[in-house]
């Protein structure tokens, strides 16, 4: 028995407006059920223009919590069938859950039902499948019209099928078939790597919707097909191609997916989208010969320590090295107009706005603080592993910069700054970078190249010219 359900939703909200279920026995259908349903939320006007159903036509309608019990018995014992299955699945699935009850039914979708037994074709919508098949849509977007267009769709699919085969290894949960998106083709999957880089996942647009980084490529994306959480099912259900970008080793993956998320700004990726930091944090000394910590736009610093993208960010920075160094509020910036700080009553001070601690005793903490945000070389070369036997990876800094990183066969012998920056390739420098880098520039297994008497600051400054 198959349950083939279409439902109509508010939109980002994902409440359920109307919802249509057609009982099949794989020979006919033998009951439906259809109904408008009160979201219990205004209806956005783009969603009314779509489907036609408007906050009007939903006010006297039955709630989720009433027509439940009659949702729940009529699927019980059936196949959860619709055309983009995870949609329409997850968002009853969680309607249930809201309830406080479970929601659970084996489940087919008939796009990659469509994308097996009719191959070939240029789009797999519902609209472009019946055009093709013949099917007669009467009412387009409408949770009915659209149900019904799918039975007479997923019956076409059975009489296809003679022996069943297909049917019975996308009802296999294990099945790759039955596990991967709609709109993308078991030949993407198979061919991506198991090895570290980056990948992204782009629409039938050819548009990146997200990047992502792995040390397992292929088991990386695949964990996103079984992630059932609202956004991973949205950004599956737009997914029609994988590409991907080997890098060898980690930091290089971070490095690379942390650039390009910042270059495309995919619509998935909400972690390092910023691109412009505007606070940064610097530290001088006071007539009293006491050093502060204190942040400002960037534009009127000219050494920043650190920097941020928002003055929140930041206060939570300082607020953690405040702690971390037992360094007094005061004289972070962090509480003002206080003739002494709140910490010193809960032992966090040691006393220097009292005039208790040593100024000089006080100083070598901060400078301890600010030292560990800064590299502890200026300029240096991280190795790392290549993508491919006898290759290895550099990631270049030179001035406290992140310049990029680059690869190069071992007997390619690199001695100087110059060198490196003749294979790396040009990346930007930003906080989030110093971030990735920052566990890696502490292990001194990893530099290979410290250039601070090799090379001074004027030809540093003129390498960076090359960029």
């Amino acid at each position: 028995m198959y349950a083939i359900v279409d439902i109509e939703t508010t939109g980002h909200s994902s409440k359920i407006t109307e919802i249509s279920i057609f009982i099949h026995n794989g020979k006919k259908v033998i009951g439906e059920f259809t109904t408008l349903v009160n979201p219990q939320c205004s209806i956005p006007p783009f969603i009314t223009n779509l489907t036609g159903i408007n906050n009007q036509m939903v006010a006297n309608a039955p709630k989720f919590f009433e027509i439940a019990k009659e949702i729940e018995e009529i699927t019980k014992d059936t196949i959860f069938v619709a055309h983009n299955v995870n949609f329409d699945y997850t968002i009853i699935q969680q309607e249930f859950k809201d309830l406080g009850f479970s929601f659970k039914r084996k489940k087919l979708c008939t796009v990659r039902l469509s994308r097996k037994l009719l191959p070939g074709l240029k789009s797999y919508s519902l609209g472009a499948l019946c055009s093709s098949q013949n099917i007669v849509i009467k009412d387009r977007h409408r949770a009915k019209g659209d149900a019904e267009a799918t039975t007479i769709l997923f019956k076409k699919l059975l009489d296809l099928d003679e022996d069943k085969t297909v049917f019975s290894s996308f009802l296999n949960p294990r099945s790759k078939q039955a596990t991967l998106p709609p709109l993308l083709s078991k030949k993407v999957f198979d061919a991506l790597p198991t090895t570290t880089g980056i990948y992204y996942f782009k629409n039938t647009k050819d548009e990146i919707i997200y990047i992502g980084k792995a040390n397992n490529i292929k088991q990386r994306v695949l964990n996103h097909f079984y992630d059932k959480s609202k956004k991973e099912v949205t950004m599956c259900l737009e997914t029609s191609n994988i590409t991907f970008e080997e890098t060898g080793n980690e930091l290089v993956a971070l490095l690379l997916e942390s650039s390009e998320i910042k270059k495309r700004y995919p619509k998935f990726n909400r972690a390092q989208r910023r691109n412009n930091e505007s606070i940064g944090l610097f530290y001088y000394e006071d007539r009293n010969g006491i050093i502060h910590l204190a942040s400002n736009k960037l534009k009127l610093i000219s050494n920043p320590i650190q920097k941020f993208y928002t003055e929140t960010e930041c206060r939570l920075f300082l607020e953690k090295l405040c702690e971390t160094f037992e360094l007094c509020p005061k004289y972070c910036h962090l509480q003002s107009n206080v003739s002494s700080c709140f910490h010193y009553q809960i032992k966090q001070c040691k006393g220097v706005c009292r005039d208790e601690e040593d100024i000089h005793s006080y100083n070598k903490r901060v400078m301890e603080a600010v030292n560990s945000i800064k590299f502890k070389n200026k300029n240096f070369v991280i190795k790392e592993s290549g993508r491919v036997k006898n290759e290895t990876a550099y990631i270049l800094v030179l001035n406290g910069i992140y310049k990029g990183f680059g690869f190069a066969k071992n007997e390619h012998k690199l001695l100087t700054a110059k060198d490196y920056l003749n294979i790396i390739t040009p990346k930007k420098d930003n906080s989030d970078i110093h971030r990735i880098l920052k566990p890696y520039v502490n292990n001194e297994e990893k530099i290979i190249h410290n250039f601070e008497n090799e090379i001074n600051v004027e030809s540093i400054e003129l390498f960076s010219t090359l960029f």
